[in-house]
């Protein structure tokens, strides 16, 4: 038991950079920042959000009263964004979660965490891979084009809408298009040959930028941020124009608040999947030029715009359009094809918004694209992992081993799966990561008192306690199937660690060495 939870000392950190080579230090506070919102602002805002007003036959709907739930779910991820800034300053390396919770708790744990943490990122960008294809071809529909169903989407959409409408179920243009791909696409032997191709080469694309350096992906994705911002702001100046208060409290539709703290806290857990993004700046501390300072402003600073902007969002969307009518994957653009205002500012809107959203959902892929390959890294580095996956390339000083296998795994997943199979999952990993870090901002304050923080979470050990609490809180709101399949993932996580990352570490092969010296 003491060897599982052995832990790494800083000074352990700082010999495996000088042995295996670090990364380059380029990025300052504000790439930070944008590489938060550029993470955060994505698929959640612009695909979830509907499902949370609206609820499904398993949840109940927000309503405008969304507004609280992106209210709760920014409480307990600032308190969870603290424990995330107090360990990014003092562990200025690669790995995320992972890393803080070697230092902190042990290797068993940081094992867990980093295993959980691909649920967030890898199986995460599957979903936004997804998405980003949906809206990609909303927009080029814009200019007259179109893609066969059959290489726009996935098996299981394709399948389930043609059963839909054999069934003599509603036949609109949607599920009509979708049915398509099952009736025209070519076959391999009795098999239909169905695949979201788009989905497939956006991934491709990030992965290229990434393996040509974190510099020009930041740059890339400054960008893409400031440009996806700017069409935000459209969307809410627009619609400020275009609400009408009745729909907040029309009594037919069950007012403001149609189904109580139930609905507003369903729509927490559900809308959740809008914040996963401002953890993804720690995965860069081993890039950050100035750690100590910049990575707390970047994590805490990149939440707190993304807040306002959600707000201002969802008090918009719901004032345009009845509620009950916006439980769509592309709520921005229900909310405009339902409001009442001028109809040729309405059709320029919806193209900006397109537009957005692909832009939004770039960013996203790309930031957490960037993620992965880094836990991946840390990972080898430590030992529990092939050591492949901590290669550097000679020229552009990127992890590219781990960033391709990242973008063949991603793509692959994207161009066949289902995106309602993924959100859930990403959500209860990520909860479970935060509430593994703010354990160990309480675990290493009592058993390292006196270690350097630049910066120090305040009112310890409360205020990690509420952290934890309200990530639970918003656990407990996920479907039972959703914990089923992370009880699996999990599994399968200890069986790799008892047969390979155990044996392969490198703290016990340290260990070993001095305890011979000795």
């Amino acid at each position: 038991m003491n060897q599982l939870f052995a832990r790494k000392s800083v000074a352990d950190f700082e010999a495996d950079v000088a042995e295996h080579g670090g990364l380059k230090r380029t990025l300052g506070k504000w790439h930070l920042t944008a590489l938060g919102v550029g993470a955060t602002i994505g698929a959640g805002i612009f695909a979830t959000t509907g499902t949370a007003i609206v609820g499904d036959a398993a949840r109940p709907g927000a309503g405008p009263a969304i507004i609280f739930s992106f209210l709760l779910t920014a409480v307990a991820c600032g308190f969870a964004a603290l424990c995330y800034a107090e360990f990014a300053a003092m562990v200025p390396v690669a790995g995320s979660a992972y890393t803080y919770a070697y230092a902190s708790i042990g290797e068993f744990v940081a094992w867990i965490i980093g295993w959980d943490l691909i649920i967030e990122y890898a199986v995460g960008n599957i979903g936004v891979a997804i998405g980003w294809a949906g809206y990609f071809r909303e927009l080029i529909g814009h200019f007259g084009l179109d893609l066969p169903a059959w290489l726009a989407t996935d098996y299981r959409s394709a399948h389930d809408a043609f059963r839909l409408l054999s069934g003599g179920g509603a036949a609109d243009a949607t599920t009509q298009y979708l049915a398509s791909a099952w009736t025209n696409a070519p076959h391999i032997g009795s098999i239909p040959l169905i695949i979201n191709l788009p989905a497939v080469a956006v991934v491709a694309l990030i992965t290229v930028i990434l393996i040509i350096g974190i510099k020009e992906s930041a740059d890339t994705n400054n960008a893409m941020v400031l440009l996806k911002i700017g069409i935000i702001l459209f969307f809410i100046a627009v619609g400020a124009f275009l609400i009408h208060p009745g729909n907040w409290t029309n009594p037919a539709t069950g007012g403001f608040n149609p189904n109580g703290v139930a609905g507003i806290s369903a729509g927490a857990a559900i809308i959740f999947f809008s914040y996963i993004g401002f953890d993804a700046v720690s995965t860069a501390a081993e890039e950050t030029k100035n750690p100590a300072k910049d990575m707390p402003f970047g994590i805490i600073m990149s939440l707190l715009i993304c807040t306002v902007l959600y707000i201002a969002i969802s008090i918009v969307m719901t004032g345009m359009a009845p509620w009950k009518t916006l439980g769509t994957a592309e709520p921005m653009i229900t909310a405009l094809r339902f409001a009442k205002g001028p109809q040729g500012l309405i059709t320029f809107s919806r193209f900006i918004v397109s537009l957005g959203a692909v832009i939004a959902m770039g960013s996203v892929l790309l930031v957490f694209q960037l993620g992965q390959p880094r836990i991946f890294f840390s990972m080898s580095r430590d030992g529990l992992l092939p050591p492949f996956l901590s290669k550097v390339h000679p020229k552009y000083q990127t992890p590219y081993v781990g960033t391709i296998l990242t973008g063949v795994f991603v793509a692959v997943f994207a161009a066949f799966a289902n995106i309602a199979e993924v959100v859930d999952l990403t959500n209860i990993g990520t909860l479970f990561a935060f509430v593994l870090v703010s354990a160990g901002v309480i675990f290493l304050r009592r058993i390292e008192p006196n270690r350097p923080r630049p910066f120090r979470v305040p009112w310890v050990p409360v205020t990690p306690l509420i952290s934890i609490a309200a990530c639970f809180y918003l656990m407990w709101q996920l479907p039972t199937i959703t914990w089923i399949r992370f009880a699996i993932w999990l599994v399968i996580g200890f069986a790799i660690y008892f047969t390979y990352g155990y044996t392969h570490s490198t703290l016990r092969r340290r260990a070993g060495v001095r305890g011979n010296a000795a």
